[in-house]
């Protein structure tokens, strides 16, 4: 997407003028500099994944994806380290990574900024294949343990759930932010194709 390779070029150029290599973790006023640079942003927010392992596979399938940003909560996420870029495969050096002080917060300012968020959550009583992913969104994915927290829940402006038809009740989190962004990914290429 010209888009992300726009938006990250900005972010990665600092105030001295030097464009730095490697994974970065960009804060609050980078993302939304990077917003005001990307029409349509598609990001992705990991609410407390704690997994080195998971982090890396998110930050590969969201480059897969197209993804302009993941967001993580600074405290009770996994840090951006080795295990995660080697995982990653390249994705920790083509996504921006954004830790943040206060999700909550960040999130209640991406809906002000007209993006909609909409979290995963496997009790949610609508469909991830009903949901409209185009447009301005942020796809919330809940931690390893407990899913999504409940005030970030309570802040999504709505909620889905991956149909299951096996016995297990929910999916790994690399695997939900995966089948989330791609539903996304198609939604977005058959409106681009009906234009």
């Amino acid at each position: 997407m010209a888009g992300r390779k726009q938006a990250h070029r900005l972010l990665r150029e600092r105030g001295d003028g030097d464009v730095h290599g490697g994974p970065i973790a960009y804060g609050e006023a980078e993302l939304f500099r990077l917003l005001g640079a990307v029409r349509a942003p598609l990001l992705l927010v990991l609410d407390c994944v704690q997994d080195p392992h998971n982090l890396g596979a998110c930050l590969r399938t969201a480059d897969a994806a197209g993804v302009q940003a993941v967001i993580v909560p600074a405290r009770r996420s996994a840090p951006m380290t080795e295990t995660v870029r080697r995982i990653a495969c390249g994705g920790a050096e083509s996504v921006p990574f954004v830790q943040v002080t206060n999700l909550a917060r960040v999130l209640r300012r991406l809906k002000e900024e007209g993006v909609r968020v909409v979290g995963a959550d496997h009790r949610a009583r609508v469909s991830l294949f009903e949901e409209d992913l185009t447009g301005s969104l942020a796809l919330v994915i809940g931690g390893e343990d407990s899913g999504l927290r409940r005030l970030t829940a309570e802040i999504c402006d709505g909620l889905v759930s991956i149909p299951m038809v096996g016995i297990v009740p929910c999916l790994n989190v690399s695997v939900a932010a995966g089948i989330c962004l791609f539903e996304a990914v198609r939604q977005r290429l058959n409106v681009n194709r009906a234009r």
